[in-house]
């Protein structure tokens, strides 16, 4: 995913929103990690492969979980903005990777009981689990990709019982119950946000709440939407903007159209224009048809332009 990768981490990062993600997540919003358990973990793995040259591997982002200095679980989170087919190998890959480090001794040096002298021994932490969640970005449709290892692969009918069933943490964040959007405390709440409006307007108001990681959270925006203006507003805001509201209107200032973000500049958007009329006319199948098949949108469009108004009644259009 390139920069979609390098942006999503760098929020991510943060250990106020990473345990923010994992408690509501896993544990429906309740405090069960604390951020100041959390500690950045080694998201770089090697693997020997073809004639056993060294390859690279790295995870989105990586933290441990740990309580009075003991490591109680790996957490890892892996970001897409598209569905993958083969995402589950990948998880597959990077769980196998870690617990494989696991299982490698470290060593210190003692003094020999004995001799006095100092020697190295090895020492081998206890494994613990690895939980990794695999965020989804979408919102325009849902995953639409294997889950689990079985349906990636052509497995023999032979052999399926003998084939572990892995399964990924797929977490669709545009689609996730209001309920559970609403328990999301750090700046994470402000990208969900923007994924859910979008998925179910195709619009975006953005609200008065203060942002923490004011950049970070714009940088995603970013390239979630393609839309340069929230980095430029992180980068030359002379005002310091510290809410949704106060990006729209530092964007709105520099001349551009806040409706294009909101969709609530009324007279500026026909298509927003004619779904009032349909709406309000209970045209319900007009409106569905509408919204399915552009071609019968663009001849709407085109008699509403005709007629000179704002709206127009499928009987006039068939005449």
């Amino acid at each position: 995913m390139g920069e979609k990768d390098i942006t999503e981490k760098t929020l991510e990062a943060y250990n106020d929103v990473f345990a923010d993600i994992v408690n509501v997540l896993l544990f429906d919003g309740r405090s069960v990690v604390e951020e100041n358990s959390l500690e950045d973990g080694v998201a770089r793995y090697h693997y020997k492969a073809d004639h056993s040259k060294l390859h690279e591997m790295e995870r989105d982002a990586l933290k441990y979980w740990k309580d009075s200095g003991i490591r109680i679980a790996f957490f890892g989170l892996e970001n897409q903005t598209v569905a993958e087919r083969y995402m589950p190998l990948r998880c597959i890959g990077y769980d196998g990777a870690e617990y494989r480090r696991q299982l490698i001794s470290e060593y210190r040096m003692v003094k020999d009981s004995d001799t006095g002298e100092e020697k190295k021994v090895s020492v081998r932490k206890e494994p613990c689990p690895v939980v990794t969640l695999v965020l989804y970005f979408g919102f325009r449709e849902r995953w639409s990709e294997p889950v689990n290892l079985h349906s990636c692969i052509q497995i023999p009918e032979e052999l399926k019982l003998f084939v572990n069933d892995y399964k990924m943490n797929l977490f669709e964040l545009a689609f996730l119950p209001d309920e559970t959007a609403a328990k999301f405390k750090s700046d994470f709440r402000f990208i969900v946000d923007y994924l859910v409006q979008m998925r179910k307007t195709g619009t975006y108001v953005g609200s008065n709440e203060n942002i923490r990681h004011v950049h970070e959270v714009l940088e995603l925006l970013t390239v979630m939407t393609d839309d340069v203006r929230f980095r430029d507003v992180a980068k030359h805001s002379k005002k310091g903007v510290r809410t949704m509201c106060s990006v729209l209107d530092e964007i709105e200032a520099k001349g551009e159209l806040r409706g294009e973000l909101r969709g609530k500049d009324e007279g500026k958007n026909e298509i927003l224009e004619m779904n009032r009329y349909l709406i309000k006319n209970e045209r319900w199948e007009d409106l569905k048809k509408a919204t399915e098949d552009e071609k019968f949108r663009e001849e709407i469009l085109k008699q509403m332009k005709k007629a000179g108004e704002k709206e127009v009644c499928l009987k006039e259009g068939d005449e």
